[in-house]
């Protein structure tokens, strides 16, 4: 009976070392002690993701991230063609986009990245290809994150504040004409 508990005993370890072993090598980028969701390879999304938990994404994203709040790891197999707006963002992959980050970004050596990034902390590592600027701004990155929300057409925002610049500049003559055209019609 002893043989068959110290054998037991043995496997049964191994099996827990084994299966702790398992997580951390399947999550190496997630920030540590935080769940995250996973996009995977074969993934395919067109159009605005947003979301309240941390993010890793090896498929193909094109459009809008929003996480305002997360990280987002865009693995070594990831292609992303997006703005995409987190707390925190690590680029190991393909990335065309402008980089919002309200805490930091990172774009580690095997990244390619073309586009704009504005956090107030950013690090690029030897080897990896960037084109773009960056700004390190925190006020930048506020004033990006506050109008991240979906933006409406180009032909709306021009038309509405031209109309209140005149109408302040001409309010007084509009009542003027208001006042005769409401005489004559009575």
């Amino acid at each position: 009976m002893s043989k068959k508990g110290g054998t037991d005993k043995p496997a049964d370890t191994a099996q827990r070392s084994e299966a702790a072993v398992r997580p951390d090598n399947t999550a190496p980028r997630a920030p540590a002690g935080r769940e995250h969701a996973v996009i995977g390879a074969s993934i395919h999304i067109d159009g605005d993701l947003r979301g309240e938990e941390d993010l890793l994404i090896e498929g193909e994203v094109n459009g809008t991230v929003q996480l305002k709040n997360n990280s987002l790891t865009i693995g070594p197999q990831g292609k992303v063609r997006a703005d995409v707006y987190a707390h925190s963002i690590y680029v190991d992959g393909f990335m065309e986009g402008d980089l919002y980050g309200s805490e930091r970004v990172a774009i580690r050596k095997s990244a390619q990245v073309r586009g704009n990034v504005t956090s107030p902390r950013v690090s690029l590592e030897d080897g990896a290809k960037f084109k773009g600027s960056i700004e390190m701004d925190p006020q930048a990155v506020q004033g990006a994150t506050s109008r991240s929300a979906p933006k409406p057409a180009p032909s709306q925002p021009a038309p509405r504040p031209a109309p209140t610049q005149k109408f302040g500049e001409s309010s007084a003559p509009k009542p003027a004409e208001t006042s005769p055209a409401v005489k004559s019609a009575s």
